[in-house]
């Protein structure tokens, strides 16, 4: 056997050495994973004593929004998907972070390359001459096409751990993608609810200044012909007024809600308006599940908990550096002096090369990059942990809301109508002669208060029910972009 062949043979069982070493060893260093433990009770608080008809799964049949039953909110929805900016950056970061996991990926590959050159040399003096008045010189020709190859063995698992750490991280951009999502739906819903409940109100208002219009003909006759003093007609004035400006600024608050409602879905406020449409006051039963369900259906809890796995591959790759970067090189490729030979056996060159680099002393760099990583690490369990626990408050609070107010609601609506009554026959006793016009007044604005109040007792209900599906996920599911 020649040494050219000793060499090969060498540089062979290196390389097969490296391969089996590589598939031993990978992602050694990274610390084994595990979901963080976090308090998990075994029900939410206030649940008790309320228990929701709706299936267990309705928030999974299809867009959650369609449990309210209304086709104009349906219709916005769609529009959030491709014209939200907000959406649509979160869509570009999720493809940025596969491209990363991609590029990551392609670590773990040779790399390939093909170079070519040619060159033209000379040597000699122009002023020798050969007695036919050339110059004395030489000049000579040389190509060369190479094909090379380097390649790094993930011997220690750094690249693995890359990898695995690019990969967590897109996994919580796609968590961050469905929280946008979310968080843009939710919005839009909160804000197309509100601006229903403020015609609403305004419905209520137009209908309470047409009685007040007709009160007030009614208190300028009984003045005009001395029944009553002008003061009533002053106080019927003022009820009127009151109310018309109370209904300028309930317009005020619908253009805001507009504006919004615009802004989410992508279009100028100038470009987009709402018609005022009959309400449908529906209020789903939002089905809610036990606690430990929400490490699955939160989008931010998600994001948090994938966060912790890339801080805990991140472990892998700073461990890694303690120990040697390994490489291999190789090439093959002719060279000649003319194109012609370029492609002869006889020009054909080979090499293969084998390198180790290892840090021998960097002043403790890489004790601090692994302490810093570890850190780093526990920074975000903290952050996991507290990312739940604040998941928990939400669903409490918005469950402790629901009941509430479903139960505010019916207390208002007897309030409503014992106050439309009384406002009723108060005016009945004025008009009798019975009562002052002051009694008129009072009666109608507790009337007027007591019918807003239940209109926003309703929209209230509806807003918090969208809180109540946001803070349980709106049916999205770890893994599921």
């Amino acid at each position: 056997m020649n040494h050219t062949m000793r060499t090969t043979v060498i540089l062979r069982s290196l390389t097969h050495a490296l391969l089996a070493a590589a598939v031993l060893s990978g992602c050694a260093f990274t610390p084994a994973y595990e979901r963080p433990t976090t308090p998990q009770p075994a029900a939410f608080k206030e649940l008790q004593g309320w228990a929701p008809a709706a299936p267990a799964d309705a928030l999974e049949r299809g867009p959650w929004w369609n449990l309210f039953s209304d086709p104009v909110l349906d219709g916005l929805m769609g529009q959030v998907e491709v014209s939200n900016q907000n959406v649509a950056a979160a869509v570009a970061a999720y493809a940025q972070a596969r491209a990363v996991v991609a590029e990551q990926r392609a670590a773990l590959f040779p790399t390939v390359t093909l170079t070519g050159g040619a060159n033209r040399n000379g040597s000699g003096s122009g002023s020798n001459n050969d007695g036919n008045g050339n110059g004395g010189g030489r000049t000579s020709n040389s190509y060369r096409l190479n094909i090379g190859s380097t390649w790094e063995p993930d011997v220690w698992g750094r690249l693995r751990a890359g990898v695995s750490a690019a990969q967590a991280n897109a996994q919580a951009s796609a968590a961050d993608l469905a929280s946008a999502r979310l968080s843009a739906q939710g919005e839009l819903a909160a804000d197309y609810f509100s601006l229903r409940s403020v015609d609403a109100q305004r419905a209520l208002l137009a209908t309470t200044i047409e009685g007040y219009q007709r009160v007030l003909k009614i208190t300028q006759n009984r003045f005009d012909v001395g029944i009553v003093p002008h003061s009533d007609v002053y106080q019927a004035q003022t009820q009127l007024a009151s109310a018309q400006s109370d209904d300028l600024a309930l317009a005020r608050q619908r253009a805001q809600y507009e504006h919004a409602i615009a802004v989410l879905v992508g279009k100028a406020p100038a470009d987009f308006a709402l018609a005022p449409v009959p309400w449908n006051v529906t209020v789903p039963d939002v089905p809610v599940g036990v606690p430990s369900a929400l490490l699955e259906r939160r989008p931010d809890i998600a994001a948090a908990e994938r966060a912790v796995a890339a801080s805990n591959a991140q472990i892998g790759i700073v461990r890694s550096a303690y120990f040697p970067q390994i490489g291999l090189t190789a090439s093959y490729g002719p060279a000649a002096s003319a194109i012609g030979d370029l492609f002869k056996a006889s020009s054909m060159a080979w090499a293969l090369g084998l390198s180790a680099t290892e840090t021998i002393f960097n002043g403790g760099a890489n004790r601090a990059a692994v302490q810093g990583a570890t850190a780093a690490r526990e920074q975000a369990v903290a952050r996991y942990r507290q990312t739940v626990l604040t998941a928990f408050a939400d669903v409490e609070d918005q469950l402790a809301a629901t009941r509430v107010l479903a139960q505010q609601q019916d207390l208002l609506r007897v309030a409503s109508e014992a106050a439309d009554k009384v406002e009723e026959q108060v005016l009945n006793r004025y008009k009798a002669g019975q009562v002052s016009y002051s009694e008129v007044v009072q009666a109608q604005v507790t009337a007027l208060n007591a019918r807003r109040s239940l209109v926003q007792a309703q929209g209230n209900r509806q807003t918090t029910a969208v809180a109540l599906i946001q803070s349980l996920g709106g049916g999205w599911h770890a893994g599921q972009e």
